[in-house]
């Protein structure tokens, strides 16, 4: 599509998609224009959809394409975009951020805390929203960026983020006192890197997948043991934290059944299937609460550093582990929404969309 645009689903209806013409706003005092250029697209954003209204994420990007009424929504994505115009004097034209991008054309902010590292948008209507998603982080000021690793800090620096802190509030609990940690889906990208911050750092971990995806899950190397969900009977019955990533009931039963009391903590840790998970469980993980947690422990520079090397230890462990396919324009972003959200997308796939 020529000219401003923004690809937008139903709400109720995650299938129903529609790509419409936009415009681009005049700028005032204090903004900067973005233009969205290059993100990925996986079942975290699909996520960020279906919790759309009890998180809040829909919030994030109010639909504005023309035409569009609010039974639409846009999900969030995370990627690179550049500054093509600044109101804003320390944000100057040319720079190159990544954060939390509307799957759109473009996207107007108003930074606020700039410094080399980058810069907090401050817009009204995201004044109440989790802090950790208004942040835009320069490529010149990010201690983790490489351009060679681009397209995996798209695929996987958000979910990385929710792997580190949830491997941080296990390792911070003392892993609950459990002998395992059983992980559903765990062939995505979310849940193995989790696995591979706790591996060999306290209790087995024992993987569950589908049948299909019990071969790609053992080669990643940092699970004790792979099962597939019609084995659950097969896991040991000892002390088990349950980290559910998958939201499905059938299995969240099963588990239940197998070990009874011994299922120390069941854990949600989002959703892959779009079934809502955190009503079942005995708690939701959110990763904004062990941030914030970590931020008053360690300091923001102490949060920075551990990333930073958890990140460094988890890139050089991956690189083999996914195939990228880069697709471009807003037609590829909804055929590969509409993959995506349908389950066709294999786990070794990475889905990046040049815009």
């Amino acid at each position: 599509m020529s000219g401003p645009w923004s690809f937008a689903v139903a709400r109720d209806d995650l299938k129903q998609t529609v790509v419409a013409g936009a415009e681009v706003p005049d700028l005032h005092d204090g903004d900067v224009l973005l233009r969205v250029d290059r993100v990925g697209l996986t079942a975290n954003n699909v996520t960020y959809a279906v919790l759309g209204d009890a998180m809040r994420y829909w919030e994030f990007f109010p639909p504005e394409p023309r035409g569009l009424t609010g039974q639409w929504g846009l999900p969030p994505l995370w990627g690179f975009a550049e500054v093509v115009a600044s109101t804003v004097p320390d944000v100057t034209v040319g720079q190159r951020v990544y954060g939390y991008l509307p799957p759109a054309s473009h996207l107007v902010v108003r930074p606020e805390r700039v410094d080399a590292a980058g810069f907090r948008d401050a817009s009204a209507h995201r004044a109440e929203l989790p802090s950790p998603y208004n942040v835009y982080r320069t490529t010149t000021g990010d201690p983790v960026y490489r351009p060679a690793d681009e397209d995996l800090l798209i695929l996987y620096r958000p979910l990385f983020f929710t792997s580190f802190m949830l491997a941080d509030q296990v390792i911070d609990n003392d892993f609950y006192g459990a002998g395992q940690i059983v992980v559903s889906s765990a062939s995505s990208k979310t849940a193995y890197a989790a696995a591979l911050l706790l591996h060999g750092a306290g209790p087995r971990l024992v993987a569950l997948t589908s049948a299909g995806n019990v071969a790609f899950t053992r080669s990643l190397g940092c699970y004790d043991t792979v099962l597939s969900y019609d084995d659950v009977d097969r896991i040991d019955e000892t002390s088990t934290v349950y980290l559910d990533l998958s939201g499905a009931p059938a299995t969240r039963a099963a588990l239940r059944k197998r070990l009874g009391d011994r299922l120390v903590r069941d854990i949600a840790v989002g959703l892959t299937n779009q079934v809502p998970n955190a009503a079942a469980a005995g708690e939701v993980f959110f990763a904004p609460v062990q941030m914030r947690k970590r931020s008053l422990d360690w300091g923001r520079d102490g949060l920075e550093q551990r990333f930073g090397e958890a990140w460094r230890h988890f890139a050089g462990a991956v690189t083999g582990s996914v195939d990228v396919t880069v697709g471009e324009g807003p037609d590829h972003l909804r055929d590969t929404w509409l993959t995506v959200l349908d389950g066709r997308s294999t786990p070794r796939t990475g889905h990046v969309i040049q815009l």
